[in-house]
């Protein structure tokens, strides 16, 4: 699949099955997707799909319930911002972010940019081109064997619902699709009872570039100090 699909995936979802801040950022994630479109996850799709992704990171049950009933509260309304910024060796970045205080969102990634020599923040709007925006959806290869299920019959069967590609890494498959098929593609996983491992909107790079080891080192320290971020929820980079 490459680097350029999922920034250093292996990297990234290893530090954060250390980081305590993972919880916060998948509650985060639950809540507004409840303020969006109601608490019941078996009508509000991009619920589920966080209440999925939750699981996947073994956050506890009590806390689910805890993000999704804080979607009623009038503390804390949590909005959704982007940002976009450059750095050296032709490094392009896209920032989203989850915050009850774009005023500190800002600040904050603003002192990491000002600290890191060639990195600035651009204008929205400046790189979004650079980046296409994708559902993924992620499954496993053992569990097509009980339903008798081919890659090519799978990939037949979920055209119907906006896939556009059919990649495999590992024991992994990934369906991807227009951002906006999104709920369409969770409706195909059901419809053919595939479980979903994770599901995303993500950024994929149009012109992934190769950094030497030396560039990618030092593009790193800016791109871990962004992640670590309470208020930052996905960091994309046209990185390959």
């Amino acid at each position: 699949m490459g680097r350029a699909f999922e920034y250093r995936r292996a990297a990234k979802e290893k530090r954060w099955d250390k980081m305590s801040k993972v919880f916060p950022k998948l509650a985060k994630a639950i809540t507004l997707a409840a303020k969006e479109g109601g608490g019941d996850p078996a009508s509000n799709a991009k619920l589920r799909t966080a209440i999925l992704n939750a699981k996947a990171q073994n956050m506890p049950k009590d806390n689910i319930d805890a993000a999704i009933k804080r979607a009623s509260s009038k503390e804390g309304q949590l909005v959704e911002v982007s940002y976009e910024g450059k750095a050296n060796h032709g490094v392009l970045l896209f920032i989203e972010c989850m915050t009850d205080n774009p005023t500190r969102t800002i600040a904050n990634l603003k002192s990491y940019f000002n600290k890191t020599p060639g990195a600035s923040i651009v204008n929205n709007g400046s790189l979004e081109f650079m980046f296409s925006r994708k559902s993924v959806l992620e499954g496993r290869l053992e569990d097509l064997k009980p339903l008798n299920l081919s890659l090519e019959d799978l990939e037949l069967s979920l055209i119907d619902y906006g896939l556009e590609s059919l990649e495999v890494e590992g024991e992994s498959f990934f369906a991807i699709g227009d951002y906006q098929d999104f709920k369409q593609l969770n409706e195909g996983f059901e419809t053919l009872k595939i479980p979903v491992q994770k599901a995303s909107l993500q950024r994929i790079a149009n012109a992934p570039i190769s950094l030497s080891e030396q560039a990618l080192a030092e593009s790193e320290k800016l791109i871990d100090k962004i992640e670590e971020d309470d208020d930052v929820i996905a960091l994309y980079t046209n990185i390959s």
